[in-house]
């Protein structure tokens, strides 16, 4: 089964997986990316049977949207990940926590529930489908889906949305709709033991916030989170629905986004290393250096990591901060940058910030380079 996906952001930041919802495609978290890349290396990817996933002949189940997903993290070498999935991807976020708990970090299941509609309805949808296409069921599902303002305030949104909705594949929606009709968690919830987070929207009449609280009621290590808006909340709310995954996941404070943030471009050792030495003397400065380089400069959303490696190392050579350059050449490798690229670096620096201080950066580079 060929499952379409995109992985961006830099190596050495853990892996956020967003699973989309029936009907839409990965294209669903866009607006998001941009605030979480600070933080996150981020995997989108298509349902089977949505977007440029491949589509399957027989009715799918949860267990085969889930052992999709598990499939994939295998073939890209992941390890562990925070997942994040919306109604559809929502229960599949419960299945990977009840039955592979081993490769979730923490669980965001939003605007889902355990058991979503009743056997009759998702078979009245798979049969108008069927009969009539997309387009029959498409402005039902825009006005579940979004908040009267919003439809009303972003006609040329809603107008992307109904396109990629109506290009779905028939028969992939269909068997989406079926694995949704099938799927029935109440019973195995207690079984979730990830740190999961619910979110629902307030007008949400698909997955309501009565269901959330069910929720949250019996998965053992749950908190909750309200937003204004329908059931694709994420799409209402972009910028407030990534700032809540950062809350949830990394933390609120500026301190610990900025820990989280230098931990990820230096690396662990050389972070555990700095902060193993502060003492009455020295805490102030690494607060200071946590707090507003790693935590308020490096988190900001205008420049992405490997952009801001290639600035600070051109920067360190104009200054001829020898330390300083060589462990940034380290975190320009975490960030993803490559030899070739650092070379670069250091050959137009040579133009503008003179040769002597180029000659050493290259060196100082190269040793680098060759330790890693």
């Amino acid at each position: 089964m060929k499952i379409n996906y995109k992985i961006t952001g830099t190596p050495n930041s853990p892996v956020l997986v967003f699973s989309n919802s029936l009907g839409a495609d990965m294209g669903m978290w866009e607006e998001l990316i941009p605030f979480l890349l600070p933080y996150f290396r981020v995997l989108q990817y298509d349902t089977r049977g949505h977007g440029g996933s491949e589509v399957a002949e027989s009715p799918y189940t949860i267990d085969i949207l889930g052992n999709d997903i598990i499939d994939l993290l295998n073939q890209l070498n992941i390890k562990k990940v925070y997942f994040c999935g919306l109604s559809m991807g929502g229960l599949i976020g419960q299945w990977l926590g009840i039955y592979h708990p081993n490769r979730i970090l923490k669980l965001i299941i939003s605007n889902t529930d355990a058991k979503i509609g009743t056997f009759e309805h998702w078979n009245d949808r798979i049969n108008a489908v069927n009969k009539d296409g997309m387009q029959a069921i498409v402005e039902g599902t825009m006005e579940r889906w979004f908040t009267d303002d919003f439809r009303k305030n972003n006609p040329n949104k809603i107008s992307e949305i109904k396109a990629v909705f109506v290009k779905n594949n028939v028969l992939g929606y269909a068997n989406c709709c079926a694995a949704v009709r099938d799927a029935d968690f109440r019973a195995d919830l207690h079984k979730i033991s990830a740190e999961t987070l619910i979110i629902t929207g307030n007008e949400d009449v698909v997955t309501n916030v009565a269901q959330a609280e069910e929720l949250l009621k019996n998965i053992l290590n749950a908190q909750l989170k309200i937003l204004p808006a329908r059931h694709l909340s994420s799409t209402e709310l972009p910028e407030l629905y990534a700032e809540i995954l950062i809350h949830f996941i990394v933390g609120e404070s500026t301190f610990e986004r900025g820990m989280h943030v230098r931990r990820t471009v230096l690396g662990n050792a050389h972070v555990d290393k700095a902060t193993e030495k502060i003492n009455a003397f020295t805490g102030d400065f690494q607060n200071f250096i946590s707090n507003y380089a790693w935590g308020e400069i490096w988190t900001r959303s205008g420049l992405d990591k490997p952009t801001r490696s290639c600035i600070t190392l051109a920067m360190l050579i104009a200054l001829n901060r020898k330390d300083e350059f060589k462990m940034h050449v380290r975190a320009a490798v975490n960030n993803g940058l490559k030899a070739e690229e650092i070379k670069e670096i250091i050959m137009h620096s040579a133009l503008y910030c003179g040769l002597p201080a180029a000659n050493e950066a290259l060196h100082s580079a190269e040793e680098i380079l060759n330790e890693l």
